[in-house]
């Protein structure tokens, strides 16, 4: 191959990888702005929690992340007990209702999103703890 040749063929092979990597950008490109949609977008769950003898109530709220969810609680609830929050991304929801007594407990708690349960759970006894999580219903 004498060096016009070479230097054609080298000019080709740079153009396809060019090209290819172009087309790799694009996909990558749009995969990242999925994910930003994905990640940025708020969604609204409904946690439920009935029973009795519940302490406390433990549920993620907006903030923090996937990883590390926000919580906050509430003690002592007046049973039934509903809360609707607004979530963000790919941040699950999660409710745990908590109970201690001898005399037994019983417990329910369920996650609603768009009006379909989309998590349910019960629990009886001396000591019951059960918790609802479910994955976030925008993460594609």
């Amino acid at each position: 191959m004498n060096r016009t040749s070479r230097s054609i063929a080298s000019a080709l092979v740079a153009a396809g990888l060019v090209l290819g990597l172009g087309a790799c950008s694009e996909i990558a490109d749009e995969a990242a702005k999925q994910v930003d949609k994905e990640v940025n977008e708020q969604y609204e769950v409904t946690y439920e929690i009935s029973g009795k003898g519940i302490d406390s109530i433990d549920y993620h709220v907006d903030g923090g992340d996937a990883t590390k969810p926000k919580i906050e609680k509430v003690t002592k609830p007046t049973l039934p007990w509903k809360k609707t929050v607004k979530l963000r991304g790919l941040l699950p929801p999660g409710v745990l209702p908590v109970a201690v007594d001898p005399a037994g407990v019983e417990m329910s708690c369920k996650i609603t999103y768009q009006g379909k349960v989309i998590a349910e759970e019960t629990a009886k006894g001396m000591a019951a703890a059960t918790g609802c999580i479910a994955v976030s219903p925008v993460a594609g």
